[in-house]
């Protein structure tokens, strides 16, 4: 027996290679990542093939593989164990609210020549040159931009349309019939309401004024006029993007997931919104368009994810890959703990695939520094509209790239947890990520049906 213990321990190595290299092989061929099933492929080939060929070499040299196997595994525990990469944990808070009227979807809006564009301009005359730069162009979904496809264009169109149909439902009548709650229970419900609505995910936060935009520069209400929101609760909603849809990005189909998702998002924050007030209690929805909240730092107060080097928040198993709405309210509700992951942080930190591979290069390679307060990564949205403005997209790709975004499954999810809990294997898994991915990774090939149509035309 003593013998055959070896050769026995290195077939058992031979089929772990085989089977965790091939079923890596296997999903990445589904998600059609097709590097990475080349090259899990073949290691699965080349390591199980070392293991067989020692079993005919001396029982000397076998002891010896096993052995160093064995090291390798004791020194990665360790290394796991290791306090790398950790600091102390803060919750970010920004020092002053922030005007709605400066974001670059509310200049966007702007007639040149109106009196808004120049009393703007006049208040703010660092941003005319940056504009006049992207207001030439032919703008988002317009048939003389760079990846225009007709009918995936008119299909995103039509799910923009849905929550400018919506906007003026995001508020309404409160019934006069107030129903006492439990705000315990209050909160359980109105999380499984979200889901059952169609939410990815819900959570709640206390509202602070630092969530809440100072003034208005799009939706509904006056322009410019300020902003007084006085609910005690924010209601987080995400709902997820398709990881096939947004693999081509910055091509059309991650546009018509980007909009059917705000479509998405805006109706089940609609519809929670009109569930509250029905129960006698003020509630409104902030959806595409119309926000009276900044939504991805009211969703981290929520305890949904954490912001990132893209600006754009990580979420446990979907990463950047969701939209999100908000709903406030005063319905009595139980706040959530917030988000503060520093695995998050730190592997932003070391990470920069999206800064690496965004097209108009608007994504920050330095480190977090403060900004009104609050140390934080921020983009560059001028660089980044402009290139819609010329794409014809929302573009997307520092989301398609992001190492969090990798498909909801068993092997990306042990990835992820090992992530969230080491800082030795954050560093290991971004290796791995750029060896099977690339360190800037390819395009996938955009769905077969959304060009069923645009195909045809060409026979």
């Amino acid at each position: 027996m003593a013998l055959r213990l070896p050769k026995l321990l290195l077939y058992i190595l031979s089929s772990i290679s085989v089977l965790s290299f091939g079923s890596f092989a296997l999903i990445s061929l589904k998600e059609k990542e097709l590097r990475s099933a080349r090259i899990s492929g073949a290691l699965a080939l080349l390591i199980s093939t070392v293991f067989l060929a020692v079993t005919f070499a001396s029982q000397i040299l076998q002891w010896w593989l096993i052995g160093f196997c064995a090291l390798i595994l004791v020194l990665f525990i360790i290394a796991f164990l290791m306090p790398i990469g950790e600091f102390p944990k803060m919750l970010e808070i920004p020092k002053s609210r922030f005007d709605e009227r400066r974001v670059i979807f509310a200049r966007a809006r702007l007639q040149p020549g109106s009196e808004r564009y120049h009393t703007y301009y006049k208040n703010h005359p660092e941003d005319f040159d940056v504009d006049e730069k992207w207001r030439g162009n032919p703008g988002l979904l317009s048939p003389e931009t760079l990846f225009v496809e007709p009918f995936a264009f008119a299909s995103a169109e039509a799910s923009f349309s849905i929550p400018e149909t919506l906007r003026e439902t995001v508020d309404g009548h409160i019934s006069s019939t107030v129903q006492t709650v439990n705000p315990q229970a209050a909160s359980k419900y109105i999380k499984a309401l979200g889901k059952y609505y169609g939410a990815l995910d819900v959570g709640i936060c206390k509202l602070q004024a630092y969530h809440i935009y100072s003034h208005i520069g799009r939706g509904t209400g006056t322009y410019g006029e300020p902003i007084e929101l006085s609910h005690q609760f924010g209601i987080a909603i995400t709902v997820e993007m398709d990881y096939e849809m947004i693999g081509a990005n910055p091509k059309a189909p991650g546009l018509m997931e980007s909009a059917h998702q705000y479509a998405e998002a805006a109706r089940v924050a609609v519809q929670l919104a009109a569930a509250i007030r029905a129960l006698g209690y003020p509630a409104r929805a902030h959806i595409d368009g119309n926000y009276r909240v900044i939504a991805p730092l009211l969703a981290r107060d929520a305890g949904l994810g954490e912001m990132s080097r893209m600006g754009l928040l990580i979420t446990p198993r979907k990463g950047p890959r969701v939209r999100i709405s908000i709903v406030t309210t005063d319905l009595p509700l139980i706040a959530d703990e917030p988000t503060i992951d520093n695995s998050v942080i730190d592997f932003c930190t070391i990470c920069k695939k999206c800064a690496e591979a965004c097209p108009s290069q608007a994504i920050a390679y330095d480190d977090r520094h403060k900004v009104d307060g609050a140390l934080r990564w921020r983009i560059n949205p001028n660089q980044c509209y402009r290139y819609w403005t010329i794409a014809g997209t929302d573009c997307g790709r520092c989301m398609t790239v992001c190492p969090y975004a990798h498909a909801d499954n068993l092997i990306h999810n042990l990835i992820r947890w090992g992530v969230k809990h080491s800082g030795f294997f954050r560093r290991v898994a971004l290796v791995m990520d750029n060896l099977f991915y690339g360190k800037t990774p390819a395009q996938r090939p955009e769905p077969a049906w959304t060009k069923l149509i645009q195909d045809s035309d060409k026979h």
